[in-house]
């Protein structure tokens, strides 16, 4: 392929990127300019659903703890100087790393790493 065949087609491509990039600012601009009306009235809904929904509030409370949740509590003890008593909880639930403990185990452990340093 030619040099110049190869740059009519890097063109060409450019030109329908351009012409992609043109239709999408529209139908944004559309899309923004009548989904203000149309936001407003849902934000009042969804404020009303709220209010109404306030005792549904402590169900995600009640979601199962994630690897991650129990992790990032493990990790923040640790940086605050608490490894050993972290590693020496792991090792109270039968693993040597967090990774090892049963999911089922988590809020008690959770439980017992929170309370690290609170006696102070």
């Amino acid at each position: 392929m030619s040099k110049v065949s190869e740059l009519s087609m890097l063109v060409d491509e450019l030109k329908k990127c351009g012409e992609t990039l043109v239709r999408i600012s529209e139908e944004l601009a559309d899309l923004f300019s009548s989904g203000k009306d149309a936001m407003q009235p849902v934000k009042k809904t969804a404020v009303k659903k709220k209010t109404n929904e306030e005792p549904k509030a402590e169900v995600p409370e009640e979601k199962a703890l994630t690897l991650e949740d129990v992790r990032a509590v493990c990790a923040d003890k640790s940086h605050k100087g608490y490894t050993a008593e972290v590693k020496a909880i792991l090792t109270k639930h039968g693993a040597e790393k967090l990774s090892g403990i049963n999911p089922a185990e988590y809020k008690a452990l959770l439980a017992e790493v929170e309370v690290l340093g609170n006696a102070q």
